[in-house]
């Protein structure tokens, strides 16, 4: 997000994504001590290979890293999405450690991959529909291996944080909408780390050299149906247990994360939780060796008990 870096080709936030993201990864070390760890550092971390790197459509990167736990199955599942603005800059490899630590914990991780903007095919409609076909996938791959669909729970960081509550949220899509499907997979539980929801407040800040025009085509009133039907502020899933993590050192995304919460608390979501990691910027909560890496755990496994009927581990 702005700690992010990268330019698009023949986009107009190329040079405004591009000189935002210098200076913000260009900070002295004090400022960058109250902003917590950089996208370097956490792109730095070692990556092991996925047990399976699996397509769900054609396109080259329309595929997902599965990773499963060590013991037999039937596994709960969770499917992640990685963030990085929602820019084609930032591909799936830097959320490598922290699939691996969550196959650790016992859960069988399907992360996806998708079109972004930037690539040819992202933007509007196509990195939805590549997140709901991904997340679909999960159906398909239960064929193949022990996972337990009763206990899917999707999660996701940053702007993958948003496009996690938007499945989460899909029943509520109304059927005029092009991101439609009458049957998406049952989702059981969503966690949100340092998510980026409110679509309409990060275009008018114009996050990211206005990356939100090249996601949604342009501004919320020019496209009330997209937003409609992609932003979590008008769409928040019914009855599902959510629950939200921000960074406490993470003054630019955590507070789009509090206002998605304060929204859904508005329009009756009781089911919805918001901690703030105390030592967290924007990146710790998806690296496995910083000390907010066990709230995230901690989370999760909260999560997983409200499934109803959720089984315990043997």
């Amino acid at each position: 997000m702005g700690q992010y870096g990268g330019a698009m080709k023949h986009r107009p936030w190329r040079l405004a994504g591009l000189v935002a993201a210098v200076g913000l990864l260009s900070t002295p070390a004090a400022s960058a001590s109250q902003q917590g760890m950089s996208f370097d550092e956490l792109a730095a971390l070692e990556w092991t290979s996925p047990d399976a790197r699996i397509p769900y459509g054609e396109d080259p990167l329309q595929f997902g890293h599965l990773r499963l736990p060590e013991q037999a199955g039937p596994h709960p599942v969770v499917v992640f999405i990685h963030g990085g603005c929602w820019l084609a800059s930032y591909d799936i490899r830097h959320a490598g450690p922290a699939e691996q630590a969550l196959a650790d914990a016992g859960y069988a991780v399907w992360s996806l991959e998708y079109r972004r903007v930037g690539n040819e095919g992202g933007g509007w409609p196509g990195t939805f529909l590549d997140i709901g076909r991904g997340v679909d996938h999960v159906s398909e791959l239960a064929r193949d291996y022990p996972l337990d669909l009763d206990r899917v729970i999707v999660s996701g960081h940053s702007a993958g944080g948003h496009l996690a509550l938007w499945a989460s949220a899909r029943p509520q899509i109304p059927a005029s909408s092009e991101l439609y499907v009458p049957e998406p997979l049952d989702v059981h539980g969503v966690l949100a780390l340092a998510p980026a929801p409110n679509l309409e407040d990060l275009h008018a800040r114009g996050v990211c050299g206005d990356v939100i025009d090249g996601l949604m085509g342009g501004p919320p009133d020019a496209y009330p149906a997209r937003y409609d039907a992609g932003s979590p502020m008008r769409l928040v899933p019914d009855g599902l247990p959510q629950r939200l993590i921000v960074g406490r050192l993470d003054r630019a995304w955590a507070p789009t994360g509090r206002e998605y919460f304060e929204r859904a608390r508005s329009v009756g979501s009781s089911r919805i939780t918001l901690r703030e990691a105390e030592e967290s910027g924007h990146f710790e909560m998806i690296a496995p060796s910083s000390s907010s890496w066990p709230l995230v755990l901690q989370e999760l496994e909260a999560l997983s008990r409200e499934i109803p009927g959720n089984r315990e581990e043997g």
